[in-house]
């Protein structure tokens, strides 16, 4: 794709690579095949060609207006596009470039700023988000049923083991995961006990910096990313063996870390070696000997789900299955399981009648084979989809951690 942008926007590091990943695009569509948004609505501008033709036109100087964030805002950052693009286009870069421009180009409407705001002060800090799950939780019996399935139920965290072992990696505990799934790292923990790795969880540690990254708030975002890079940074230099992550999410973003501060002169190193360090929870496992664990799985069938942050954003397709079937699971087949479930972090929140309609095919899809519950690896994914599935959604970890004895199922508190 040719190029004009400014002089000015060429001699900046985004704009830069902006022109480098526009002139990649070849134009060849293939990406609309793919793509959740497209599929559904059927619009070019709402395909990730007609959005790099929107990005373009709004860097090399034409006007933008509330339109073109609307198209920008219904794209969900999936990247199903990247693993179809046969050009290696980075279209999730040059988005996150895209929607920055914008934000300060075109302003947006009272309500949707006081939506975006309030979820970047909530979401991302665990000492707010907890206490207003659990007043929506004490309140859950009462509401009406249509609200009541948009509160997950409180579950409960089982022990952890105490660190014993030379072995040990970081464990990025997340922001509202230790709130609505505690029980996922706690698994995690007994599990990789059993291989003999420990798991350190330094004080200091926040949000990976996704929610403010993706709406628009980069130096907000950064400052997440320097802020976890300073409490992981003593453990990393005791010889920690990786950053463990469990919510896939989370993963693709601090796997980015070196990118986005590599023009950071104090912390450019630091974030490419945290980088280089970051493990989704599967990489770790399947590098281990499963086998000797003695797992013993129900027969029950298990339909997983893979989020897009796992196969399109970190490139692991496969990977959990791989790691579940080794363990004896039984898995069911799930139609079209490149397609996003419509989660999307704040995606769902954001564009309810959009992602609601992505949950509703998904869910189809899964439930198909008739599983006796759903597994996923991700935390949006999986409060998102137990909101409208009629079987049990949970991380796949929980599932291995209760096959190999290590720990009950924490089941969830009575309404």
């Amino acid at each position: 794709m040719q190029t004009s942008l400014s002089t000015d926007l060429l001699a900046t590091p985004e704009g830069r690579e902006a022109d480098r990943i526009l002139r990649a695009c070849v134009h060849c569509g293939f990406c609309t095949a793919t793509c959740p948004t497209y599929q559904l609505l059927g619009d070019e501008l709402d395909s990730p060609r007609g959005r790099i033709y929107l990005i373009k036109q709004m860097l090399e100087g034409a006007t933008v207006s509330r339109l073109t964030q609307g198209h920008l805002d219904r794209c969900l950052s999936c990247r199903s596009c990247e693993t179809t693009c046969p050009s290696g286009v980075e279209y999730g870069r040059l988005l996150d470039i895209g929607r920055n421009r914008l934000e300060q180009r075109v302003a947006r409407p009272p309500g949707q700023r006081l939506a975006r705001w309030a979820l970047r002060r909530i979401l991302p800090w665990p000492g707010r988000f907890t206490p207003l799950l659990r007043l929506g939780q004490g309140l859950r019996p009462l509401l009406p049923p249509g609200l009541r399935r948009k509160v997950p139920p409180r579950r409960r965290e089982t022990p952890r083991p105490p660190l014993r072992h030379r072995r040990h990696m970081l464990l990025l505990e997340g922001c509202a995961q230790p709130g609505a799934t505690p029980n996922t790292n706690a698994a995690a923990a007994r599990v990789l006990d059993r291989l003999g790795i420990g798991l350190v969880s330094p004080p200091g540690q926040g949000c990976c910096g996704a929610v403010s990254w993706h709406l628009a708030a980069p130096e907000e975002g950064r400052a997440f990313m320097r802020r976890n890079i300073d409490a992981w940074w003593p453990v990393i230099e005791e010889g920690a063996e990786a950053i463990l992550i469990n919510a896939s999410g989370c993963g693709v973003m601090v796997k980015e870390y070196g990118h986005i501060l590599a023009d950071d002169p104090e912390y450019a190193d630091r974030a490419r070696r945290v980088s280089a360090l970051a493990k989704d929870l599967s990489e770790v496992l399947a590098a281990e000997p499963l086998e000797a664990l003695e797992a013993r799985p129900p027969a029950a069938a298990v339909a997983f789900h893979a989020p897009c942050s796992l196969q399109h954003g970190q490139r692991l397709t496969g990977v959990v299955e791989r790691i579940l079937e080794r363990l004896g699971f039984e898995l069911t087949d799930v139609a079209d399981a490149h397609l996003c479930c419509g989660s999307a972090g704040t995606y769902s929140l954001l564009q309810p009648e959009l992602a609601g309609r992505l949950r509703e095919r998904k869910l189809a899809a899964l439930q198909a084979g008739a599983p006796t519950l759903i597994a996923t690896a991700n935390i949006g994914c999986q409060l998102y989809l137990e909101g409208g599935a009629e079987v049990p959604v949970r991380h796949w970890i929980e599932l291995v951690d209760e096959a190999l004895g290590a720990g009950e199922a924490p089941g969830s508190d009575p309404e």
